[in-house]
């Protein structure tokens, strides 16, 4: 199994793509969903990222990555769904006043609530949603998030691997003084300034096209120079070479526990 492992890692984009060819039924999950995060309109972030989800009955498992976050601060993440939204990151249309930003609550109607808290640790239900002390602080401004065997109702895996939800990463820095800070207080926390909690990042997770998977948008230039093989291969824009190497990562590691 570790030689197995071994080989995955150090998989080559051709033997990626092969490998996305060739794995079979044993290693397929109820549905694979991928998003291209990006930022929202108002928010004041030039980052990006991808989010992919990996629904097993109601366990789901979730890897994220994302460059251009405030630096080294907390940023809550989840998954959002409501049957009532458009399932879909929001527009500046939806902020309703007219303050050129948009703050969680204008964009639930694009989005919805939050369904799943992307905590490191701990409880992932709504409950936790501002859990800022379980969230990744973006070190230098990239976020890297793998968590697996989350449970979620059968209502939300039914969504996810419906392509009827959405990834939100919130933090964001208007002011740009390296901190979340200003006298506009949070919707969803009036302890914390608004900046704590407006989405930054977002992406709606939809379902591969039938025959084919998500090619996604590639890696961001930063990372391709920097040489991060886990970076790269958590950016690549939940084309076949990261649906290959997670469906045998997530295999292998099914196999261990099992084991």
């Amino acid at each position: 199994m570790r030689t197995t492992t071994t080989r995955i890692a150090g998989a080559t984009l051709a033997a990626g793509a092969a490998m996305a060819l060739s794995i079979g039924p044993a290693f397929a999950a109820d549905a694979w969903v991928s998003a291209n995060l990006k930022p929202v309109a108002g928010s004041d972030v030039a980052g990006s990222g991808t989010a992919m989800v990996e629904v097993d009955g109601n366990r789901i498992t979730v890897t994220m990555a994302a460059n251009g976050l405030l630096p080294d601060n907390p940023h809550a993440a989840h998954i959002h769904f409501g049957a009532e939204a458009r399932h879909e990151c929001p527009v500046l249309s939806d902020d309703k006043n007219g303050d050129g930003h948009l703050n969680t609550t204008e964009g639930g109607p694009a989005y919805g609530d939050i369904v799943v808290s992307l905590t490191k640790t701990g409880d992932t239900s709504p409950k936790s949603g501002l859990a800022i002390d379980r969230f990744d602080t973006a070190p230098g401004g990239k976020l890297t998030y793998q968590r697996g065997s989350i449970k979620v109702s059968d209502a939300v895996a039914t969504a996810i691997s419906a392509g009827q939800s959405v990834v939100v990463i919130h933090g964001v820095d208007h002011n740009k003084d390296g901190k979340y800070s200003g006298a506009t207080k949070s919707d969803l926390d009036p302890k914390l300034p608004t900046e704590a909690t407006d989405p930054a990042l977002c992406g709606a997770l939809r379902v591969a096209p039938a025959g084919g998977m998500h090619t996604g948008g590639g890696l961001p230039t930063d990372t391709l120079k920097s040489g991060g093989t886990n970076d790269a291969l958590l950016l690549v824009g939940g084309g076949a070479l990261v649906a290959a190497l997670g469906s045998g990562a997530f295999a292998a590691r099914r196999a261990r526990s099992r084991a």
